[in-house]
């Protein structure tokens, strides 16, 4: 049997609300949204630690924050696995494209664009060429090594995520020649502030046309912001989504669709003037629900009543992304891997009775960004809707996401629902114990 091929798209600080599969009125996501529909769309997967850093440490290597990269520029230690290990020792070539963030690069006199991210520090990935972080998409370098081969630091000659996708395609169109499988990463920083897209993208959106989700207070300065934010915002969504066009035909053309899974999803979401916050950090759906999509492999070859729109409301976490992927390729899971294999999801043949039934929410470290949360706080999110989160020694949110899905009535301190916060803190309290980290809850 031929090992299939994987590929990660990455995003950086998309919420699941844009695409326009999951309703959102402002952008149009056509070649997301077909892939939604001729794969899995995964509309409650979450970002269960909603920072750059913590998440991708997460992600290459299955661990819970508290064992990899706990806060914002934490380096992630050289000598742990990855998925990139993994892959590796199965036979694959890996290669991972774009911004990486797992060296904890904190100098303020060097730009974070140029620092250069040692080998042994590039997550055991056969060809890496990336950066470590920066927040300019018009002026991004990037550096690293092609198998044996290192690469000199060099600018992109245009807007970040069109360059990197130029550069994906090209790695595509020489995979096809061969006959080994690939596991590659396309990360791109958009659609991260600073909100700016190519302007044939920026000029189809204005801040007057913003239409607000219900949750965003009725504050001028807040209204304000937030508009002219979310109009750049929805800009590079699309620029984002024309990029994955490009992917797909460059899949199709080069024959690899068929054999490669493909993936989709982001780092964490943004609050973008909810509940009065901005950016991340806090566990308010905004900031911590993503989209996930798994596509590529088989794609459409369900009966066409399956095929489309098809949707899938299991808690997907951020420790159980490199499970699934590996599950999808048939690979063991390793055992220092925390997180869910969700790969059977994907084939429709999943027992939900054997996945758990909440996901953990975590802060460990705050960055004590403004507008956002400054205390570390942990919580979590249950297959039935509810949702509880606390800061040390004390309640803090509460929420029935059934009837309130834009979290508008807290109820963590209402003794009507004392029961359900009892059971809820019981399930936080197996997650604390069960991956070890160190928080102390509320009493019952």
């Amino acid at each position: 049997m031929k090992q299939k091929n994987v590929l990660w798209f990455v995003t950086d600080q998309q919420r699941s609300h844009t695409l326009s599969i999951n309703g959102c009125p402002d952008t149009f996501t056509p070649n997301l949204d077909n892939l939604a529909k001729t794969g899995i769309n995964i509309t409650s997967a979450i970002s269960g630690t909603p920072l750059c850093c913590p998440f991708r440490g997460s992600l290459l290597t299955g661990l819970y924050p508290h064992k990899c990269v706990p806060g914002h520029e934490y380096q992630l230690n050289p000598e742990l696995p990855t998925i990139a290990s993994v892959f590796g020792e199965n036979g694959y070539h890996t290669f991972y494209l774009g911004k990486w963030h797992l060296d904890g690069a904190k100098e303020p006199e060097k730009r974070a664009g140029t620092h250069i991210v040692p080998r042994h520090r590039r997550g055991g990935f056969t060809s890496w060429m990336g950066y470590e972080n920066n927040n300019t998409q018009y002026d991004c370098y990037i550096h690293g090594h092609k198998d044996d081969t290192e690469v000199d630091l060099f600018r992109l000659p245009g807007y970040e995520t069109d360059c990197l996708t130029d550069i994906m395609i090209d790695y595509l169109q020489e995979k096809a020649k061969g006959d080994k499988p690939f596991f590659a990463v396309l990360s791109v920083q958009p659609p991260h502030d600073p909100y700016v897209a190519p302007p044939e993208f920026q000029g189809r959106h204005r801040p007057g046309d913003i239409t607000f989700r219900p949750n965003v207070p009725d504050i001028q300065s807040v209204r304000e912001t937030a508009a002219v934010e979310l109009a750049g915002y929805h800009a590079m969504v699309e620029n984002i989504d024309y990029n994955v066009g490009r992917i797909v035909e460059a899949l199709k053309q080069t024959g690899l669709m068929d054999d490669t899974h493909l993936l989709y999803f982001s780092d964490h979401g943004d609050m973008h003037g909810s509940h009065g916050q901005f950016r991340k950090t806090t566990p308010y759906q905004e900031a911590v629900s993503i989209p996930f999509i798994i596509s590529g492999e088989n794609r459409g070859g369900w009966d066409a009543g399956r095929a489309v729109g098809n949707r899938s409301d299991i808690l997907m976490n951020h420790v159980d992304i490199a499970p699934t992927t590996l599950g999808l390729c048939s690979i063991s899971v390793p055992d220092w891997m925390e997180g869910t294999d969700y790969s059977a999801v994907r084939y429709r043949n999943s027992n939900p009775a054997q996945y758990p039934e909440s996901a953990y929410l975590q802060s460990v470290i705050p960055t004590n960004h403004h507008d956002s949360v400054n205390k570390p706080w942990r919580g979590v999110i249950t297959s039935d809707g509810y949702k509880l989160v606390c800061f040390e020694r004390m309640d803090w949110l509460l929420f029935d996401l059934n009837n309130d899905p834009y979290e508008q009535m807290n109820l963590a301190h209402n003794s009507k629902y004392s029961p359900l916060r009892e059971r809820l803190l019981k399930e936080l309290r197996y997650w604390v114990d069960k991956t070890g980290d160190q928080f102390i809850l509320p009493s019952q």
